[in-house]
């Protein structure tokens, strides 16, 4: 299991269509195997700055739906629309089945959670 944090700052004023868009790709997301869940957070501090919390059987789940062409599109859709900057990603979980990129593996400690609730 991997959970993948992307963090998003989003453009003043679009805070709705950004939901209103990750509602719809949670819709596609629980057709894809490999998906487990999805939550999305907003920032008490900061409307505009949303966590996007993703639980996945694995990495190469999570990869392969980044590859996807619908992802792209949102993903262009928002950078052109939406979004203030270049979204982040953080992988926590077990990396021994695909590990994640150096910088990546040092959020957090394998198959622990960033929150330190185990």
């Amino acid at each position: 299991m991997v959970t993948v944090g992307m963090n998003y700052q989003v453009r003043e004023g679009k805070n709705e269509i950004f939901e209103q868009v990750f509602y719809k790709v949670i819709d596609i997301m629980k057709g894809i195997d490999g998906h487990v869940r999805t939550d999305l957070f907003t920032n008490v501090r900061d409307a505009n700055s949303y966590l996007i919390m993703s639980e996945w059987n694995d990495r190469g789940a999570f990869d392969g739906f980044i590859a996807s062409e619908q992802f792209r599109n949102v993903a262009n859709w928002g950078k052109e629309e939406v979004l203030a900057g270049r979204p982040s990603h953080n992988y926590y979980g077990d990396e021994s089945k695909a590990p994640a990129p150096p910088a990546a593996q040092a959020s957090a400690a394998p198959g622990k959670c960033p929150m330190g609730h185990g």
